[in-house]
């Protein structure tokens, strides 16, 4: 029983840092300080900047696949089904809402999130169009329960001033969570729960290969230009059918009112 809780800890670890766990090297290798700007399509634009400027590091794929509107739901991305709008779902999601937003006021100062052990996703990479705050105890303690006042990530945009604002916060599950336990978690009459899927990555220890591109796109990561296990295969990958758990985004904050998304 032992062996098998920390088995289940281990993976559950594994999935939610697997995002960071991708990026360093290859950010180092590849100039990771370099402005992406808004990800703006085609697909090249947000993978990296150019073939030429060799900034097409899994770095900047893995920023894409969670800060932007994604452009390829049917390659890299899977969505929970829409369920019809009710009025008890509706009044979950606003105690929800509510919850969180008293929970994580105190976060608009970034630093007070810092020292509560939230660290930046990627901070080599400048002018991320959302800022990805994540608490490696709480992405576990996610994995086997559910406390929507203690969310995986905190999600900040940077301000006309400069400064890191809050915008909101990120949910995640377990990857074998089926749509009634994450319905459970977050209406999904109210909200799309997302899994980012048919994932080629190079062989460990091929770093390089992260400048390949395909089609206009890098080969391979998050947003690559491989999608299925055949094509993986044949370019000598390693295939995942889906990378991490389960992730929903909740803009409590948002100024435009999107809250249950994550194009932001």
């Amino acid at each position: 029983m032992r062996s098998r809780i920390s088995y289940r800890i281990s993976c559950a670890l594994l999935s939610l840092a697997g995002l960071a766990l991708l990026v360093p090297a290859a950010a180092r290798a590849q100039g990771a300080g370099h402005d992406h700007g808004d990800h703006a399509p085609p697909p090249v634009a947000a993978a990296g900047d150019t073939a030429s400027t060799d900034s097409t590091s899994v770095a900047h794929a893995a920023d894409h696949a969670m800060s932007t509107p994604h452009l390829h739901v049917g390659d890299h991305l899977r969505l929970t089904p829409v369920r019809p709008p009710n009025a008890a779902d509706s009044a979950r999601a606003g105690a929800l809402l509510a919850t969180l937003r008293g929970a994580i006021e105190r976060y608009r100062d970034v630093r007070v999130a810092e020292r509560e052990g939230y660290r930046m996703f990627a901070p080599g990479l400048k002018n991320q169009r959302v800022y990805h705050f994540t608490h490696n105890g709480r992405a576990m303690r996610e994995h086997f329960r559910f406390d929507p006042t203690q969310p995986t990530s905190l999600l900040y945009r940077r301000g006309e001033s400069g400064e890191l604002e809050l915008l909101g916060a990120m949910y995640v599950a377990p990857k074998r969570a089926s749509p009634d336990d994450l319905d459970a978690r977050v209406p999904l009459s109210m909200a799309r729960w997302h899994a980012h899927v048919n994932i080629c990555l190079p062989r460990r220890g091929a770093r390089h290969r992260w400048r390949e591109m395909e089609d206009g796109r890098m080969r391979f990561g998050p947003a690559g230009a491989i999608t299925t296990e055949a094509g993986c295969d044949a370019a000598g990958g390693r295939f995942h059918e889906q990378l991490f758990g389960w992730m929903v985004h909740v803009n409590v904050y948002s100024a435009d009112g999107e809250v249950w998304g994550d194009g932001h």
